[in-house]
């Protein structure tokens, strides 16, 4: 039988991949206000982007698992993730709109840039987080295509205004790292904290 873990995160991909590995994830959904669990996804300033992730993954851990506490739920592990894009030291999160999308693929044309999430589980008192850094090279993309790709849709719930699983695929020429962690949750990472926790996925 697939073991439950909680997913504090709305992420459609996230919940995909622990489906993947043989897990049955329940969507916990942060109520900020009822609850009294804020997570705060601005950057800190001069935060550097493996901090930044990390931080977030912890805390969006911390706080679903008070919320689990809170709702007397089950006493399952509770998994949080966070992804940035970085390029030229700079953190991008998901495009604001179709102009800042479009900036951010351009600037990814011809080059390399680089994504990092940061994982978080926690589980009967412990908390356990780790990372996944993976470098992307595009090949040079075209005006017409960045157009086109933005009209999708695609780009605009996404760290860094892309997603590899779905249309961009077709503009990496390179991937150094982790699929999964580029999709938003790497897998081994998270089975490795499972794991540590005490509740390993086989």
């Amino acid at each position: 039988m697939p073991k439950p873990v909680y997913l504090a995160s709305q992420s459609p991909r996230r919940l995909d991949l622990l489906q993947q590995i043989g897990l049955a994830p329940s969507v916990l959904i942060l109520r900020a206000r009822a609850e009294r669990v804020d997570v705060d996804e601005t950057p800190l300033p001069a935060e550097p982007a493996l901090d930044y992730v990390l931080r977030l993954a912890r805390r969006k851990a911390e706080a679903g698992e008070f919320a689990r506490r809170g709702r007397r739920l089950g006493d399952w592990p509770v998994v949080a993730a966070d992804t940035t894009v970085t390029l030229d030291g700079q953190i991008l999160g998901k495009p604001a709109d179709a102009r800042e999308a479009g900036a951010m693929l351009r600037g990814y044309s011809g080059r390399s840039h680089s994504v990092l999430t940061g994982v978080a589980v926690a589980f009967r008192g412990r908390l356990a987080v780790a990372y996944s850094q993976s470098t992307v090279v595009f090949r040079l993309l075209s005006e017409s295509e960045i157009a086109t790709y933005v009209a999708s849709g695609e780009p605009f719930d996404k760290a860094g205004a892309y997603g590899i699983q779905g249309r961009a695929a077709l503009f990496i020429e390179h991937l150094s790292g982790s699929y999964s962690g580029v999709m938003g949750l790497p897998l081994f990472e998270t089975a490795e904290l499972l794991k540590e926790v005490g509740y390993p996925v086989i």
